[in-house]
């Protein structure tokens, strides 16, 4: 059981998420090279787009570091088939680690980590709100911000145990992000959002702004296929 401060953020259950008006705005997705050029697309499977706010946002955040800091981002926008093959093979994972876990039980495991998709609220990244972000140093790559957790074991943005550095660097990404108007889903450190669902739960809002959008397939051909051939290579997130 992952132990973490729960008097900092708020829960997200999906109950509360289905219950948030969505007042969609039309506002175009923008791919990041152009809005955000200060960040670093730190998966070759990332698809470079968010909406044009949350793009900015992300900039500024960016250039809010201290020097030999930068973003680095690990996911944006989804297409609705990739965030279903994702809760596909969280769900394959846990049968195989936890087989004799009751389904209610393996469902909310799951939905903790991948918002599902047969609900009511589009999960965030298929609104083009949601951007997975990791610190980075000068020459690209991780900085510490989960020892001496590895994988889920330290996902949690405020769990306990964090050495004296690692938390520093995760309250380092945390507050610039924060900053700048993002949300952050208290269950996953690397996880922020603006304008959708999430963030208008976590914020105590009734309304959001951004409901799920698409994009032509020939823009995320490439980002596809290299999803599904690192897919194969996963390792099982729930053996530890």
């Amino acid at each position: 059981m992952m132990k973490f401060d729960r008097s900092k953020g708020r829960p997200e259950p999906i109950r509360a998420l289905n219950r948030i008006k969505e007042l969609e705005n039309g506002e175009p997705l923008v791919e990041l090279a152009e809005v955000s050029p200060s960040v670093l697309i730190h998966r070759q499977s990332v698809i470079p787009y968010l909406r044009e706010s949350v793009a900015i946002k992300l900039e500024a955040a960016a250039k809010s570091l201290a020097p030999g800091y930068k973003i680095g981002v690990i996911d944006a926008w989804r297409p609705f088939a990739r965030q279903v093959r994702i809760f596909e093979w969280m769900w394959k994972c846990l049968e195989e680690a936890k087989p004799d876990l009751p389904y209610a039980t393996k469902r909310r495991m799951i939905c903790r980590f991948v918002a599902p998709t047969d609900q009511k609220a589009p999960p965030g990244h298929t609104t083009g709100a949601a951007v997975d972000v990791f610190l980075l140093d000068p020459s690209g790559e991780d900085v510490d911000v989960m020892s001496p957790y590895t994988r889920l074991q330290g996902a949690p943005t405020f769990v306990y145990g964090l050495t004296p550095e690692a938390h520093a660097n995760r309250m380092r990404l945390y507050d610039a992000m924060m900053a700048q108007g993002f949300s952050n889903c208290r269950d996953e450190w690397w996880h922020y959002s603006y304008g959708d669902a999430g963030w208008a739960v976590r914020m105590d809002l009734d309304e959001c702004i951004y409901g799920k959008i698409d994009l032509p397939k020939e823009l995320y051909r490439s980002q596809e296929k290299e999803w599904l051939e690192n897919v194969k290579e996963r390792s099982n997130p729930f053996l530890y």
